[in-house]
């Protein structure tokens, strides 16, 4: 061997490692991992789901190539979500990115883990954060307008059947607004001249007493309070409204689409893919506690035209001109 293949030799050793390590320590880096706890089901939340991915690309992390997800589906079995929440603290997941029922849990299961969250409820009033521009602690997210367009949703129904002196309220007691919802609701219909009776449901059972009981109840019409458990069952709802010939509105447009009369509020779409986005920058550095919560302040009216027609009802033009479809 002469002298200069010794010394190219020498160099090639010396060289290569210290490029392979970096290119090896990064290989063997594991991916940062996502918790999503969400209280409805995979199958009525694709479209959201779908939403938070794309949030997530616009933040520049894609499920399977620099970020993994574990989806914990509490299928509307509000008490599951708390030992969901304590698996994911177990598996330490980078973020947990939790929806309206499951906030609270998620947040009593860890005061260190990042929480981004979407709920229809005032976060300040629960105690979950401690101001909308500086929330502080583990939580930030995205505030759905929902119990500030409930008693929008009452004055809706009202335009629509002027007569009506009685409309009924479906909520779901295990959701942590419903007292306050309830209340505020039954507060504003009394300035209105409506009567409000309060129907309680949180399983598929329930659902069915419910509406069987409205018929006794002699509502005019019925306004659903918005729940995770709802929002996954739309289609059932607006079945039920339907078989029960009951005029009803709901929050999202999912509902009228389904065959609904009336929906009224925030994208839920819009929502998750914010959150998408503040999960992502979490991920790349942020601190949840210095993003402000963002409040989706899209909101639209959907109206259900055949569904009208098949009630016999007449939407007025004034009420028909403001639909946003």
């Amino acid at each position: 061997m002469n002298r200069r293949e010794f010394i190219s030799l020498l160099a090639g050793a010396a060289v290569a490692p210290s490029l392979a390590w970096p290119l090896a320590a990064r290989a063997q880096q594991p991916m940062p991992v996502i918790g999503f706890l969400n209280s409805a089901s995979a199958d009525a939340y694709a479209r959201p789901l779908a939403a938070f991915r794309q949030g997530l690309g616009t933040a520049g992390y894609v499920e399977g190539r620099n970020v993994a997800i574990e989806y914990r589906w509490a299928d509307g079995q509000y008490d599951r979500l708390a030992a969901m929440a304590g698996e994911l603290v177990e598996r330490r997941v980078a973020v947990i990115a939790a929806n309206g029922p499951a906030v609270p849990l998620a947040k009593a299961a860890t005061a260190t883990i990042p929480i981004v969250f979407t709920a229809g409820f005032d976060p300040i009033e629960l105690g979950l954060i401690a101001s909308l521009n500086r929330p502080g602690g583990n939580l930030t997210g995205v505030s759905i307008l929902n119990a500030e367009l409930g008693p929008k949703r009452l004055e809706l129904l009202r335009e629509l059947l002027p007569a009506a002196t009685t409309v009924a309220l479906l909520i779901n007691p295990n959701n942590p607004s419903a007292e306050t919802v309830s209340r505020e609701l039954q507060a504003v219909a009394r300035t209105i001249g409506l009567e409000v009776h309060v129907l309680h449901a949180s399983t598929e059972a329930e659902l069915d007493a419910a509406f069987a009981g409205l018929t006794q109840l002699r509502a005019s019409a019925l306004a659903i309070g918005n729940d995770p458990f709802f929002n996954s069952r739309s289609a059932r709802l607006a079945a039920l409204t339907n078989r029960h010939a009951m005029p009803a509105i709901y929050q999202y447009r999912e509902f009228a689409a389904a065959g609904g009369l009336m929906s009224y509020g925030g994208s839920l779409t819009d929502s998750y893919r914010q959150a998408g986005i503040y999960t992502g920058r979490i991920l790349a550095g942020a601190k949840p506690g210095d993003l402000p919560v963002q409040q989706s302040t899209k909101v639209e009216l959907i109206i259900n035209l055949k569904t009208a027609k098949a009630l016999g009802l007449t939407v007025p033009l004034p009420l028909l001109g403001r639909a946003d479809e």
